[in-house]
């Protein structure tokens, strides 16, 4: 046909293809679902009482083996929403997982809960991070899910703070990327009207530039999250929230600019944090809480053992001591697990050389 049109003929026949492929999709899952089930079932039979079955490294290794596989035209962050999907859903039929996060409901924290563990699992929304590792510790939940750093904003020092004492461990980390919107009650309000912007500070830092441009008159306002803003802006006409789409969807805004980040790249991490110890995926990340012998050249006999033994640091934060002025614990992330021989090596020689080392967890590094 000239106008590009494919036959109706040919349209009936991809249509029919489709119906086919759907009905063979529907009795693979339930065949991986039937799989799931039989899980449980084999453990209780070992009598394996006590059993983790979510399983960190399992799953990241599906995940990176899909994104290998994947051939196009489905984008890799499709393919591996689709099988956290899959294996959330799945994995229910096991056990439900109880997750809490850092609230209030619409925060960017329960969107990396969501991203990270998909539907299949039950949300607690907190007030606070210590609530968070508190309702973790006493077994309320199962899992934790806590922001640790910003790539423009730098780390959430409170997070670093309370695993100094904490018993838990980290489990895995998310990074999702933040894309704020300015959002507001009315559909007819412009830039012009704006009397107030709510956001978190971070939130306010992060988009400084585009509010100096666009709404340079505004009066800004932190608040506690920037859920709480988009809560006020529901009966405030000429008020505006800085959030995310979750919030909007949730408190019914309208989204006046999507986008408004200074940097376009801006993306948060997130830890999962709970009590079990992750085997080795493949492709981890290790964290270690260090306290210094006081001394001379003290971070150089840190860190000497790791570049010794071929270890990359990616990250390294330094926190003072609750307990004596002027005495650090530092943070560190490597890459490797706790299981590979090369980290091994090099924590039996920081052992040496630090007063106190502790390793806070080894998992699978983030998935897209």
């Amino acid at each position: 046909m000239s106008d590009g049109t494919l036959p109706a003929t040919t349209l009936l026949d991809i249509r029919q293809r489709i119906d086919f492929l759907d009905t063979e999709i529907l009795q693979l899952l339930s065949e991986r679902a039937k799989c799931a089930e039989s899980v449980a079932k084999v453990k209780s039979v070992a009598g394996e009482m006590d059993v983790n079955f979510y399983r960190p490294e399992r799953e990241a290794q599906i995940l990176r083996r899909m994104v290998e596989m994947n051939q196009g035209p489905l984008k890799d962050q499709q393919i591996t929403h689709i099988y956290r999907a899959i294996i959330s859903s799945c994995l229910a039929l096991e056990q439900c997982l109880r997750i809490a996060y850092l609230g209030p409901e619409g925060s960017y924290t329960q969107a990396a809960a969501q991203k990270h563990f998909n539907q299949g699992v039950k949300m607690l929304s907190l007030a606070s991070i210590s609530q968070v590792f508190r309702e973790v510790e006493v077994g309320t939940v199962d899992y934790g899910v806590v922001p640790i750093e910003n790539s423009t904003e730098g780390v959430v020092s409170h997070t670093l703070d309370l695993f100094v004492q904490s018993p838990l461990s980290i489990c895995g980390e998310i990074h999702l990327p933040i894309h704020h919107s300015l959002m507001c009650h009315s559909d007819s309000l412009n830039y012009d009207n704006v009397k107030v912007i709510y956001g978190h500070q971070q939130s306010l830092a992060q988009c400084r530039a585009w509010l100096d441009s666009h709404v340079p008159n505004a009066t800004r306002i932190a608040v506690s999250s920037n859920s709480e803003g988009a809560r006020r802006v529901q009966s405030e006409p000429y008020s505006v929230a800085i959030a995310g789409q979750v919030a909007a969807e949730l408190y019914k805004l309208h989204t006046l600019q999507e986008n408004i980040e200074d940097n376009p790249n801006n993306t948060t991490r997130f830890l999962v944090i709970g009590d079990q110890k992750v085997e080795c995926s493949g492709d981890d990340k290790t964290t270690l809480l260090v306290s210094a012998k006081n001394r001379s050249g003290a971070l150089y006999h840190l860190l000497k053992p790791l570049k010794d033994h071929g270890l990359d640091m990616t990250r390294i934060e330094s926190r003072p001591s609750k307990d004596t002025n002027w005495e650090y614990f530092f943070f560190m992330d490597i890459d490797g697990h706790l299981s590979d021989q090369n980290v091994q090596a090099a924590l039996n020689e920081l052992k040496q050389e630090a007063e106190l080392i502790r390793v806070l967890g080894s998992y699978p590094k983030a998935i897209l």
